[in-house]
């Protein structure tokens, strides 16, 4: 498989290739790296021991590193997952459903005095056997929709964000029942007002519950079903419910009310536009964004995600194998969102001795906090990411990252040192851009030719270094 290829992919299925990545994809053939990277259940998933370690980028923090009830540390792990993980479409899955189920920390915060736990929690690190919303959306990425669907909706950060814990029988709250329809299953469009009402009776009583010790970090918040707050009464949709064509939720005891709930969920992952819904905002997320979605690849995932029962490993498989998304013309279409950026500028430009307190740190300044979409619709797609405020942080991120690997590049860049073009063309390869002009490649060789070339260390020194900067400030460098 080309280098193009496997770059193109692991941009898209992950965040970016390192030399060792692009060594180790690059033997396989295509459709073996692409189940690679699916079954990804096949690689250890011990990236989060490495932290700390020789040989990995670092963290920093005042004290213990405690990125289970610090969100400052959480964000430096999950960036050093995205970085260092042996799965990367585990990794990239994560952040699409994290945009997907936007959920924002400071609002669950302001709720819950382990905020931060039900966000960001590993259970198996945790006193109180927490699990948080990302390492729930992480374990099941690539799992049943149904069982996701499921779970978002039983999930404490979730309950809080969308003020579900607040919906009683005699008080029908409307919000989740309004985003788990409009996004995060069948678009607008695709329901009325009365759907939202009657979504929002079916959802009463669902709430969380809390024991032990929280704050001191061996309690647990956990969904519950408050039966006597559910609402007994039938719920009629304008969209079928059952398989039979039924469109009304029969009433039910209270102590039987959740079942409500799971009736909807099942309903509404099943139904056509859910399918289409998804379909359409996978093919934007992996394929591009500069178009609109192939109408035959919409119907292709759909027609998958129905047949195989939601899955989303054999959607995203059928994604990923598709003309569509292996065309040439593929190639860096989407505009690099922060996280990808930064994460990709690492892996292609080294990380020994690098803090990834320094990347978070740079994310909120490019317009991108992790655990903080700006609210329930996520981050946009597109141009948006772009302003002389937000490309000036993504120069000054490239600007820090070279200077701190300018030794490491230097030892890298001695076996292309002999001429400058040689340099050049090494580094085009590890640092790939979408097409330019003979004018951004003039300039890129102007600077290596600004004095006479000799390739010794302290010229490779300065000149690797400077060379990486330039190209992660370049418009063209700004895509995936």
């Amino acid at each position: 498989m080309s280098d193009h290829l496997v770059q193109h992919l692991l941009r898209r299925a992950g965040f970016g290739s390192s030399p060792e990545e692009l060594a180790f994809y690059s033997q396989l053939s295509y459709g073996s790296a692409v189940d690679a990277l699916l079954n990804y259940e096949q690689f250890a998933d011990d990236v989060d021991s490495r932290i700390g370690t020789p040989g990995y980028a670092g963290v920093t923090s005042a004290g213990e590193f405690l990125p289970n009830s610090n969100i400052a540390h959480a964000r430096q792990r999950w960036a050093f997952r995205m970085v260092h993980s042996k799965r990367p479409l585990q990794e990239k899955m994560t952040l699409f459903w994290h945009n997907h189920f936007a959920t924002g920390y400071t609002k669950v915060r302001g709720v819950s005095p382990d905020g931060a736990r039900l966000m960001a929690a590993k259970a198996s690190e945790d006193a109180g056997g927490q699990q948080g919303q990302i390492e729930m959306l992480r374990s099941r990425a690539l799992g049943n929709f149904r069982d996701l669907l499921t779970e978002v909706s039983k999930d404490p950060a979730m309950t809080i964000w969308l003020d579900g814990y607040t919906n009683t029988k005699n008080k029908p709250q409307e919000n989740f029942a309004r985003e788990i329809m409009e996004l995060f299953t069948m678009g607008v469009g695709n329901y009325t007002e009365s759907d939202v009402y009657a979504g929002a009776k079916v959802f009463t009583g669902w709430t969380f519950t809390t024991s032990g010790d929280r704050q001191g970090g061996t309690g647990t918040t956990s969904f519950a079903f408050n039966a006597n707050q559910h609402d007994t009464s039938a719920k009629t949709f304008s969209f079928s419910i059952y398989p039979d064509g039924g469109k009304t939720i029969q009433p039910r005891s209270a102590q039987s009310g959740m079942q409500d709930g799971l009736d909807l969920i099942t309903a509404l992952a099943g139904n056509p536009n859910t399918a289409r819904y998804l379909a359409k905002k996978l093919i934007r997320f992996f394929v591009s964004e500069l178009s609109e979605p192939d109408p035959g690849l919409v119907n292709t995932l759909a027609n998958t995600y129905l047949a195989s029962g939601y899955s989303m490993k054999l959607v995203m498989r059928e994604l990923l194998m598709s003309s569509q998304f292996t065309d040439t013309a593929a190639y860096f279409s989407r505009y690099a969102w922060p996280v990808e950026f930064v994460a990709r500028a690492i892996k292609e430009v080294g990380w020994a001795g690098y803090s990834l307190n320094d990347a978070v740190t740079a994310l909120g300044n490019m317009g991108q906090v992790l655990y903080e979409p700006p609210d329930v619709a996520g981050w946009d797609l597109g141009p948006n990411w772009f302003s002389s405020g937000t490309m000036l942080a993504r120069m000054n991120l490239g600007s820090t990252l070279a200077a701190n690997q300018k030794f490491n590049l230097r030892d890298a860049a001695r076996p292309y040192g002999k001429t400058s073009d040689a340099l050049l063309s090494w580094m085009l390869d590890r640092m790939p851009l979408a097409p330019y002009n003979s004018g951004t490649y003039d300039e890129l060789r102007n600077f290596l030719n600004a004095t006479k070339w000799t390739g010794s260390d302290s010229q490779l020194l300065v000149k690797a270094s400077g060379l990486a900067h330039i190209i992660l400030a370049t418009p063209q460098y700004q895509f995936v």
